[in-house]
């Protein structure tokens, strides 16, 4: 440890704060809030892992740290958020590419533009957003500016400029006011501005019901064709809420997030439910992601995106109640000056939006990944999979060997083949275990492997870039004896355990734990199951090749005078196998051993068909 940092850790203060740590280069790679700057700060130097995927990479790269003091959690929470987003460290989940999410700018002029922009200048305009999903806005804003008659030039208009500038197209074909000409009131202009951004932000009742009043009112003081805009601009927004599917009879506005993730990359796809009704989804590509649990990554985002948003709703869905969730319910009922609640829905349609949230993350992200799958030709999987192994190239051909046998009878293991993470059948192989008598995995796996390898060396194929094998250490040892006999020194070999998803290797005893949302570990699950089914139908095939009352000649113990016995009393092969030990025993002829021997062959022969 750095002895500077050792000298910081001895007077840290026991007050609120954020702490940011620096690599030996002086850039921030990591910034953090907490309650109590010493207790929280130290605790990433005392303790061991905590069991996060990146954590000791954390700690062995601090080589400095920085601390400030807050008066209060709060202001600490706001302030991890705004040093995030500006300094955008490398062990902190941060939104991927959020300085790219333009904005709607209200400019600060007598008759004021409305547009979307990814500037924002201090210049005394409004900006609301940020807006993840540009083409359903600039929708939404194409025909609300012109429903509401809002300009789209950029002329300098003054109350006093009227007689400088003229009427363009837009004013004739009643897509603006005219406010070039002085021919419409600035105070109904601005008000027409913010039932824009009323309908932009989702609330569409508030726009509904002052355009009935202004209509009605312009109807009965006469003022009909006041009151036919009105009506016209009541249609476009009625028909607009008509498109939008009613979740909620009680009209709360919501955020319903839904977090999808694979190794370093997640995603958040927010679903934004206005006034009861679904008005859009945004999304948010995440980084830095496997270091944190969900409910780190749910605080995280929630601070990030309502730091920069000027909207805060009444409710928010979460997959994961955050780590700070009553600190943060606090910050947001200060930002929204009301009342806010998070809550993880169990049941109904709160459950199933929530899904939903959880579906699109997962589309997202996946379409994300394809497209850089696209740009990279080699799948991101593979990549995962070579650095978790350590592997000197990418593993393109993995072959996978599993095998299938009901006591040691009719053993048969199979071999698949996938190239870029992708199955090819065409190369996939079966294999009758020749030299093997009686139960014993390991000595069938050594067999199988020897005869697929010795093959492709005598033909002088090419070899894979890994070879998996379905089991523990046992297996791997097998097979990794059989290609080092043949002379192969130099191919991967790993094992996958069924039990714990561990993954072996020859020269470590102990195992390797892969995140969950490791794709590499997903890459591996899948090509082992299907080595495991392709065994399995081999398996059965030459099973029932072999007829109908071989299976009882498969039992240790059961000869001929036996089998017609069984038979005799059960009348089939089905009855046999689900009849209890009691029910066996009751058999004369049939002694204790035997029981157990039946017993055993049709477990075995049940676990071996799942």
């Amino acid at each position: 440890m750095n002895p500077g940092i050792q000298h910081k850790l001895q007077n840290l203060p026991l007050l609120p704060g954020v702490y940011l740590y620096k690599n030996d280069k002086g850039k921030v790679i990591y910034v953090g809030k907490a309650r109590i700057l010493r207790n929280r700060v130290k605790s990433y130097f005392t303790g061991g892992p905590d069991g996060r995927a990146q954590y000791e990479a954390l700690v062995e790269s601090i080589d400095d740290l920085e601390v400030i003091i807050t008066e209060t959690e709060v202001e600490a929470l706001i302030l991890e958020a705004n040093l995030i987003k500006r300094y955008r460290p490398k062990f902190n989940v941060f939104f991927r590419d959020d300085k790219f999410f333009p904005f709607l700018k209200v400019t600060k002029e007598p008759y004021p533009r409305a547009f979307l922009t990814r500037k924002v200048l201090k210049d005394g305009s409004e900006y609301h957003g940020p807006f993840t999903e540009v083409g359903q806005v600039r929708r939404l804003i194409k025909i609300f500016k012109g429903a509401f008659q809002i300009r789209n030039c950029n002329l300098d208009i003054t109350p006093d400029s009227s007689t400088k500038h003229k009427v363009c197209l837009d004013y004739h074909i009643g897509l603006c006011g005219g406010p070039c000409e002085g021919l419409v009131n600035a105070e109904d202009y601005r008000h027409n501005v913010r039932r824009l951004l009323s309908l932009v932000k989702g609330n569409v009742s508030v726009v509904v019901k002052e355009l009935k009043g202004d209509m009605n009112r312009a109807s009965v003081e006469l003022r009909f064709e006041e009151a036919a805009v009105y009506r016209d601009r009541l249609k476009v927004v009625e028909e607009f809420a008509a498109r939008q599917t009613i979740i909620f009879p009680d009209n709360v506005d919501r955020d319903v997030f839904g977090l999808a993730r694979e190794d370093d990359d997640g995603c958040v796809a927010l679903i934004k439910v206005r006034e009861g009704r679904v008005q859009g989804r945004e999304h948010f590509y995440l980084k830095g992601s496997s270091i944190k649990t969900e409910d780190e990554i749910i605080s995280s985002f929630i601070k990030q995106y309502y730091y920069s948003s000027d909207f805060v709703p009444r409710e928010l869905f979460l997959p994961v109640e955050p780590e700070d969730k009553e600190l943060l319910i606090v910050w947001l009922r200060d930002k929204r000056n009301g009342a806010v609640e998070m809550c993880t829905p169990k049941r109904g349609n709160k459950i199933k939006l929530l899904r939903l949230a959880a579906v699109n993350a997962e589309l997202l992200l996946g379409e994300k990944r394809r497209e850089t799958e696209s740009r990279d030709r080699i799948p991101h999987s593979l990549k995962a999979l070579q650095e978790s192994l350590d592997l000197p190239n990418a593993p393109r051909t993995i072959e996978a060997f599993d095998i299938s046998n009901i006591s040691g009878t009719f053993p048969v293991a199979s071999m698949v083949f996938f190239r870029d993470g992708k199955p090819v059948k065409s190369q996939y192989r079966r294999f009758n275990i020749k030299t093997v008598e009686g139960v014993n995995d390991f000595a069938m796996m050594a067999e199988a492997v020897k005869r697929r390898y010795s093959r492709l060396l005598k033909e002088e194929k090419e070899l894979p870039d890994l070879i998996l094998v379905d089991g523990g250490k046992g297996q791997l040892s097998a097979a990794f004896a059989s290609i080092r006999d043949l002379g192969i020194t130099d191919l991967p070999i790993i094992g996958l355990a069924k039990r714990l998803e561990e993954v072996y290797t020859p020269f470590d005893s102990m195992p390797y734990n892969l995140p969950k949302t490791s794709s590499a570990l997903r890459l591996l699950q899948r090509i082992r199951d299907e080595a495991h089914r392709f065994a399995i139908v081999h398996h059965r095939t030459r099973r029932e090749r072999s007829g109908f009352k071989s299976t009882l000649d498969s039992i240790p113990g059961v000869g001929e005078m036996r089998k017609k016995i069984l038979l005799k009393h059960f009348g089939s092969i089905k009855r046999i196998a689900s009849a209890s030990a009691d029910e066996l025993s009751s058999i004369d002829g049939i002694d204790k051993r035997t029981v157990q021997a039946i017993r055993t062959y049709f477990l075995n022969y049940a676990e071996h068909s799942k």
